[in-house]
């Protein structure tokens, strides 16, 4: 195929990934928006296939592996339940960050191959690229990793800090800008592979000190990450839907990190330089053995629910664990039939990643009208009869307004509180992923419904 084909068909799929874009800032149109994207990445990779310079020999390569890479990821795909849908994204988020590591040691070793010039005769532009690509994506592979690893339990979700941590991280920053440099006038293989280490290193420093609930916003920001890595990498290889493709992730994971920290009153360039979620813990820990709380069982939900006039559903993490959102379709549908109005409260980040809840309740068919962001319902709670707490914790806990010694504090929170009656259901009295206590369990309109989501909410049915 042509260069000048190649380039009208990638810049195709780069406006089909717009499309995809846009369609999937909307429920309604989500499924619409995974079509172009779909039909977008297809044209990509067909006209990759037939770029191929040496056909014989490549095709079968390229062939291979994506039959490996493309029968791992819909393995993976069809047996990954909802709830570890955040970890497979920061998983994912961190092959990406590898393969603009290997594609910029590629170029390096074997310029030649790439059209880029010679081993030790590099043209300038392409070395200044390959080496953004390879810092950024080696800082997004580690930092993925480490963000996996603290989604999935395997390492500790709490924010492990050190003295003198930032101080290491503004010299390692610096050390990637002066070996960028050096490299560039020296075309050393050294600094590169130096480069390279040091950024693995980065990668790692910058999220281990992030808290668990601050792990939305995180996934978010190497989403961003992972494309500007493939962007930087696309120039490397002169790919238009490359280039295309990477700034669209890039800047619209950028653009979400952003509105998340405004919407969690948390400072945007803080998140990038890995400098905040470190607050301590312990000052906030309290005794929950001698505090009261009050306890209730399915019946008592549903008389209290039966008799209402408003509900406002507050789903969370626990209901994705439990799977319990077509057991609370249900619920919703025999209180409409009482005469009962009912809506749903999503917090910007409920769950562990952005969209979580959404999608969830999606999945049940739970009308989109229905379902309603923070700022558009949170003012609603102080006129809501009974709020149904179904697995959601941190992002309903009082304390983020009130102490300022509070990892949370100041991050925007449902209202819960305010509502007449509250049921929360969850398993425990276990602080939430953010590692602390919710003053919420022990206020005088809460009642605790201590069961698995899924379990109180099918019993709840029953007694409705």
């Amino acid at each position: 195929m042509s260069a000048n084909l190649s380039a009208i068909f990638y810049l195709l799929s780069g406006i089909l990934f717009i499309l995809a874009l846009r369609g999937l800032s909307s429920p309604e149109t989500s499924r619409q928006g995974n079509l172009f994207g779909i039909i977008g990445m297809t044209i990509a990779i067909l006209v990759t296939f037939l770029s191929i310079n040496n056909f014989n020999v490549g095709f079968i390569y390229v062939l291979v592996f994506l039959l490996i890479g493309g029968s791992i990821g819909a393995f993976i795909a069809f047996r990954i339940p909802m709830t570890a849908m955040p970890e497979l994204v920061a998983g994912f988020h961190s092959l990406v960050g590898l393969a603009a590591v290997f594609v910029a040691i590629s170029a390096f070793l074997k310029p030649e191959a790439f059209n880029l010039g010679n081993v030790g005769n590099i043209k300038l532009a392409s070395l200044i690229e390959m080496s953004l690509g390879a810092a950024i994506g080696a800082i997004t592979f580690s930092g993925s990793i480490i963000a996996f690893l603290k989604l999935r339990g395997i390492m500790s979700g709490a924010p492990i800090v050190f003295k003198g941590q930032h101080l290491i991280n503004l010299i390692l920053g610096l050390a990637i800008i002066f070996l960028i440099y050096y490299l560039c006038s020296t075309q050393s293989s050294s600094m590169f592979w130096s480069l390279v280490a040091i950024s693995f290193l980065v990668g790692v420093l910058l999220i281990i000190p992030i808290g668990g609930a601050d792990m939305p916003v995180v996934i978010s920001m190497l989403n961003s990450y992972s494309g500007w890595a493939a962007a930087g990498i696309g120039f490397t290889l002169e790919n238009t839907a490359l280039i295309i493709t990477g700034a669209l992730v890039g800047s619209s994971g950028a653009i979400l990190s952003y509105i998340m920290c405004k919407g969690m009153n948390r400072s945007f360039f803080n998140v990038i330089l890995g400098g905040w979620g470190a607050t301590d813990q312990s000052s906030t820990s309290q005794n929950k053995e001698q505090k009261p709380v009050k306890n209730g069982n399915a019946d008592d939900a549903a008389f209290l629910m039966k008799n209402a006039s408003s509900v406002i559903i507050v789903p969370g993490y626990g209901m994705a664990v439990a799977q319990a959102q077509h057991a609370l379709r249900e619920m919703v549908d025999a209180l409409k039939k009482n005469g009962v109005k009912v809506s749903y409260a999503i917090h910007p980040v409920a769950g562990r990643m952005p969209g979580h809840m959404n999608v969830l309740l999606a999945e049940a068919n739970v009308p989109y009208d229905e379902v309603f962001e923070l700022e558009e319902i949170n003012n609603d709670f102080a006129n809501c009869d009974v709020a149904y707490v179904i697995g959601a914790n941190d992002v309903t806990n009082p304390v983020a307004k009130s102490d300022p010694q509070s990892p949370i504090y100041g991050m925007p929170v449902l209202d819960v509180e305010k509502s007449k009656s509250v049921l929360f259901v969850k398993r425990s009295l276990s602080p939430g992923y953010a590692g602390i206590d919710n003053d919420l369990f022990y206020r005088d309109n809460t009642l605790m419904l201590f069961a698995d989501a899924k379990k109180m909410t099918e019993e709840i049915v029953k007694s409705l």
